[in-house]
């Protein structure tokens, strides 16, 4: 469950209490008349359930609270109380499947700003593969991939796209597009420091290698990128984010960056293009699945939605 805070102007507060008495997935209301300060107004307070969520934050948003006053989330990890497992009985569908669609707004547009602990995760990240690749070992390949943060700009991308949010497209995208090229920068500058200390030369990245998947683009590299785009949002949907360690170390989009850094250094330039092709083929994969995904469960929720329209009394 969730627990639901809301700041209220005095004249909507009737409202909001009757929404939220009126509705099975709510519960443990509790109104505290004058006791908001900034803004001014009244606080209510109730535990909704996850699936039941969604269509009380739109009829609060429809009132405007979200302007007048003001509405928070938290999630509930346990919940002991006869009324709560009733809200979560009576609520239609099932918490697993349901979506929050303002946190999930919130949450990726947060993961997708372009800030210092973005770029720092990025560089690591990217210089921890460049490392993988001039060692040729996978197990620090897949290091990089889970240090790396770009499933989160990405993931803003696909909801941006589906709730037609074009200035989270916008930001994320810039985070993506010069977060890649800064981390990328870095990484080949720390390569060229490595090759004229002598600690490696162009033979890392010739012949055979374990790591050679990184570069290797082709069909199998688009399936992995969409499957993991699909199983990533599926993910940030039904809070299940164990899962997304699954997807970071599923796709290449990192260790391509990195092996582009080592690759320019060296002057294997077809290795370059190559690399950049498996990381654009990560990148729109992982964006068009996690899109497919979002307009799926958009459409089920507003079937599901459509026979029960929402009364204030």
């Amino acid at each position: 469950m969730l627990h639901l805070r809301i700041v209220s102007p005095p004249e909507s507060t009737a409202d909001v209490l009757t929404l939220l008495r009126e509705h099975v997935g709510a519960t443990h209301l509790v109104h505290f008349p004058g006791a908001a300060v900034q803004p001014a107004g009244d606080v209510v307070e109730a535990d909704v359930a996850r699936e039941a969520t969604d269509e009380i934050l739109a009829g609060l948003c429809a009132m405007g609270i979200d302007h007048s006053g003001g509405i928070t989330l938290e999630q509930i990890d346990t919940a002991l109380s006869d009324a709560a497992d009733l809200a979560e009985d009576r609520a239609p569908g099932d918490a697993a499947d349901a979506v929050v669609w303002e946190e999930l707004v919130a949450r990726t547009g947060e993961e997708s700003r372009l800030n210092a602990t973005y770029l720092a995760f990025l560089t690591i990240a990217c210089l921890l593969a460049a490392v993988g690749v001039i060692t040729d070992s996978p197990v620090t390949i897949v290091g990089a991939m889970v240090v790396g943060p770009e499933f989160g700009p990405l993931a803003a991308v696909a909801v941006g796209l589906v709730r037609r949010r074009f200035d989270l497209v916008k930001r994320a995208s810039v985070a993506l597009g010069l977060g890649f090229l800064i981390a990328i920068a870095i990484t080949a500058g720390g390569t060229w420091l490595g090759s004229l200390a002598g600690l490696f030369d162009a033979s890392v990245i010739l012949g055979n290698h374990n790591v050679d998947f990184v570069y290797q683009v082709g069909p199998w590299s688009l399936i992995v990128a969409v499957l993991a785009g699909a199983a990533g949002m599926l993910s940030m949907t039904s809070a299940k984010s164990a899962a997304l360690v699954g997807v970071f170390i599923s796709v290449t989009t990192v260790p391509a960056a990195g092996y582009i850094a080592v690759a320019a250094i060296l002057g294997e330039w077809q290795r370059v293009l190559e690399s950049a092709g498996q990381l654009l083929v990560n990148l729109v994969g992982i964006v068009v699945a996690a899109a497919l995904v979002l307009l799926l469960r958009n459409k089920r929720a507003a079937t599901d939605d459509a026979p029960r329209p929402l009364s204030l009394g």
